[in-house]
């Protein structure tokens, strides 16, 4: 029935600043009230749950995930990656429009959303392309796609190196009143890169990927904000550079936004050079650092579980990061959750895709080196994963006010544990945070009322419903 009674959990929605002891009820796949007292006045037929030692919040939102279905589905498929979505504790996840094919038409839009309703186990949510088939020459119909039921369009995977053609598509993304989604990469900069360019890259012989290939698409994408009016946001933001040209760009109301994934203000490319290097130079950086310093977890170099794009930079640009997201430059988080097959990682650094999978561990590495850092307080830290992607695509999510949707996480911001591969629902394997030791831990994963996850807690196993 959609019904459902928290108890005695430490409730916290950022987007009306509240933060207590409450009980949560969900009547009918909505948020009924919230308060003390309220399971005294609750019918016993009422499904609960004593949360108490636990933090409540509003359901998380990833809006950047590539779940690969169609066409991929060796990869990653709807039911699998919003599985794993789940047990990371999300309740809304935007998918990516790289598939085969791509999501370029309302038919493909149709498709996959038909798809969802009988496999996802979360809110599904699509992105639509920019250019049909992604290959930036040719506009996609983007009216059409948000009338079909897209709430962003992006070529993320590719950036469209056209200006003028950028510029028409926000323009009627405006009219649309649709966000840009900008994986920002200058072909003719980056070249063949696999790796920052510095001194790691030249160490190990392999081509750099210069952060200023993302520092100017960033800059080309605040001139077409500020000319056209347009909300452009900045995906995976890796560079201190572009978190200082954002910074600036919102300090004069430009309408530009950008996000941080935990891989890029946890890890930096000495990585690359294997785990001697990284706990040597740079590991000292990461929150935890003397935990971790007992029993380091070990890899190789040129460990192509390290390869991502943008890619892991210095502990310069790690910091700036960091403190874009504290401040509010980068003012959401997300995983960028791109599942692989091993055959695919398992070949010589240059030839390996790059990516890595996220969604099950990446809210407790941002707890980690966000929170329990002391960095922010969790209030702030939660808004970057609740309020801010809710209002940037403008859903109706991403609170606990009355009337909203039921969908909450429960989570134990203490919770020592290691994520392991027999634990992934994902499809895929190809994570560099495989037996670290995390702090933080998502409990229970509730959509409209009905609980999605929850890891039991006499045993610490993990239950997937539905």
């Amino acid at each position: 029935m959609n019904n459902l009674l928290l108890t005695g959990g430490r409730v916290i929605d950022p987007a009306r600043r509240f933060d207590a002891v409450a009980d949560v009820l969900i009547r009918e796949g909505k948020i009924a009230s919230i308060g003390q007292g309220i399971a005294s006045q609750v019918s016993a037929e009422v499904e609960r749950r004593d949360v108490a030692g636990c933090v409540v919040c509003p359901g998380l939102i990833d809006l950047h995930v590539h779940l690969r279905e169609p066409g991929q589905t060796a990869k990653e498929t709807i039911a699998t990656g919003t599985a794993a979505a789940a047990r990371g504790g999300f309740t809304t996840v935007v998918a990516m429009p790289n598939t085969s094919p791509s999501i370029d038409n309302p038919g493909t839009v149709a498709l996959i959303q038909a798809r969802a309703k009988q496999e996802s186990k979360v809110n599904l949510l699509l992105a639509g392309a920019i250019t049909k088939g992604i290959e930036g020459e040719e506009l996609a119909p983007i009216g059409s796609l948000k009338k079909a039921g897209v709430v962003a369009i992006t070529d993320d995977g590719h950036c469209v190196q056209n200006n003028d053609l950028m510029r028409r598509a926000v323009e009627y993304a405006r009219m649309f009143d649709l966000p840009v989604f900008d994986h920002c990469q200058d072909y003719s900069v980056v070249s063949d890169g696999v790796m920052h360019e510095g001194y790691w890259s030249t160490l190990l012989g392999l081509r750099g990927w210069p952060a200023m290939g993302e520092d100017m698409i960033v800059a080309r994408n605040i001139l077409l904000a500020e000319r056209t009016g347009a909300r452009i946001h900045c995906q995976h933001i890796s560079s201190a550079r572009s978190v200082e040209l954002i910074r600036a760009a919102k300090g004069r109301g430009v309408s530009i936004s950008g996000e941080a994934c935990p891989h890029h203000f946890t890890l930096t490319d000495a990585c690359i050079a294997g785990s001697e290097s990284f706990w040597k130079q740079d590991g000292r950086g990461i929150h935890g650092w003397e935990e971790l310093a007992d029993s380091k977890p070990s890899w190789p170099s040129y460990d192509t579980h390290f390869k991502m794009n943008p890619p892991l930079r210095s502990a310069a640009d790690r910091e700036a990061v960091l403190q874009g997201v504290v401040d509010g430059t980068l003012e959401i988080l997300c995983s960028d959750h791109a599942p692989h097959c091993d055959y695919e990682k398992e070949v010589e650094f240059d030839y390996a895709p790059f990516g890595i999978t996220g969604l099950e561990n990446e809210f407790a590495l941002g707890l980690m080196q966000l929170v329990h850092s002391g960095r922010m307080k969790l209030i702030d830290f939660l808004q970057r994963y609740t309020e801010a992607p809710a209002r940037l695509l403008r859903i109706p999510k991403g609170t606990l006010a009355e009337g909203a949707d039921g969908d909450v996480t429960v989570f134990d911001p203490e919770q020592r544990w290691r994520f392991t591969r027999a634990e992934t629902a994902s499809k895929s394997l190809n994570n560099p945070f495989y037996d670290w030791p995390l702090r933080g831990r998502p409990l229970m994963t509730v959509v409209g009322g009905r609980i999605a996850f929850e890891l039991q807690a006499q045993n610490r196993t993990a239950v997937l419903v539905g």
